[in-house]
C-alpha cells in the first residue's frame, strides 16, 4: 500500500509547480492512515464552501474586505480552530481529518485557508516561518502576513519578531528574510516532517520510515533525511539499508557537524555480519 501512496503522490507532483493541486496532494498523504481515502468528496466540500463564501462577498469588495469575510466564514461560521489540546495527534496532519473535525495545526489550517482564499480571488501563499506555518498575501506596497491557526489574525513585523524571540531568544536575522514563499513541494515536505516527528516520538518505526520515504521521493536532495532513515535502519538492525543511506549522507555532506559520528557508525556496520531481513 505504501508504494501505491508514493506513486499516487508523485503523479500529482509530476507537473509544473503552477499546475500542482496542493489540496489534492495533501489529502493523498492521509492514505498512509486511511488506505481507501478518496480526495474527491473533500474537494467538493471545499468548492461548496467557496461558493457560499463568494455569494456573501460584495462584487466590489476590496482585499481587506475579502480577508475579513474569509476569516468570518472559516473561523466563525464553519468553526475551524487551532488544536492546542492534542497538538501532536497525527490526525491534525491529515487534511481529511482536519476538514471533518475542523481542528488542526498551523500548516493544515493554512492549506484550507489558502484553498478557500484562492477560490475568492485572494492569491494567498504559504510561508515556512520558523516554528509556525503562516500565510501571506502580496499587495501594493508590501505584504500582509496572516495566521490561520489564530483565526486569520494579521501580523506585523513587531509581532513576528516577538514570536521569534519567544521561541529562539535574541537572534540576528531579518524577519523579512524568513517570509519567502513556500513552494507546493516544500509545503508537502513540511507536513510530512511534522508526521515524521510525531511517529518517531510515538515509537512508530515503520510509519516513520514510510514517511521519510515519501519525503525523499518528493525531494531527493534532502540529505539529512537519508541520515535519519539510515539511523532508523541501524536501530532496527537492518545493516544493508543503514549502510546505503548513511554512506549517501556522508558523500553528500562530508563536512557535516555529525559526519564523524556517522562515519563511526558506518565502520561499525561494516564490521558486523549482514543479517537478511
Amino acid at each position: 500500500m505504501h508504494d501505491e501512496l508514493r506513486d499516487a503522490l508523485l503523479r500529482q507532483l509530476d507537473q509544473p509547480e503552477a499546475r500542482i493541486d496542493l489540496t489534492r496532494a495533501a489529502l493523498l498523504i492521509g492514505r498512509g492512515a486511511y488506505p481507501d481515502l478518496d480526495p474527491a468528496p473533500y474537494i467538493d466540500r471545499l468548492e461548496r464552501w467557496a461558493l457560499d463564501l463568494a455569494n456573501d462577498i460584495p462584487h466590489d469588495g476590496d482585499i481587506p474586505a475579502r480577508i475579513a469575510h474569509l476569516n468570518r466564514y472559516m473561523f466563525e461560521e464553519l468553526g475551524f480552530e487551532g488544536e492546542d489540546q492534542d497538538y501532536y495527534n497525527p490526525r491534525n496532519s491529515f487534511l481529511s481529518d482536519v476538514l471533518d473535525r475542523r481542528r488542526g495545526i498551523p500548516i493544515s489550517l493554512a492549506l484550507i485557508y489558502m484553498d478557500l482564499g484562492r477560490r475568492i480571488g485572494l492569491e494567498l501563499e504559504g510561508v515556512s516561518f520558523p516554528g509556525h506555518f503562516l500565510v501571506k498575501l502580496t499587495v501594493m506596497g508590501g505584504q500582509v502576513v496572516l495566521d490561520p491557526f489564530n483565526g486569520g489574525v494579521s501580523l506585523d513585523e513587531d509581532d513576528l519578531t516577538q514570536r521569534l524571540r519567544m521561541q529562539y531568544g535574541e537572534i540576528d536575522v531579518s524577519v523579512q528574510s524568513l517570509l519567502h514563499r513556500a513552494g507546493k513541494r516544500e509545503i508537502l515536505v513540511r507536513m510530512l516532517r511534522n508526521l515524521k516527528g510525531i511517529y518517531h516520538q510515538q515509537g512508530e518505526i515503520q510509519r516513520t520510515l514510510e514517511t521519510i520515504d515519501l519525503i525523499i521521493a518528493i525531494d531527493p536532495h534532502l540529505d539529512e533525511e537519508y541520515r535519519d532513515r539510515g539511523l532508523l535502519f541501524y536501530e532496527v538492525d537492518y545493516a544493508p539499508a543503514a549502510l546505503r543511506d548513511l554512506r549517501h549522507y556522508l558523500v553528500a555532506q562530508p563536512d557535516a557537524e555529525d559526519a564523524a559520528r556517522i562515519r563511526d557508525l558506518v565502520i561499525d556496520l561494516q564490521r558486523e555480519p549482514i543479517h537478511l531481513h
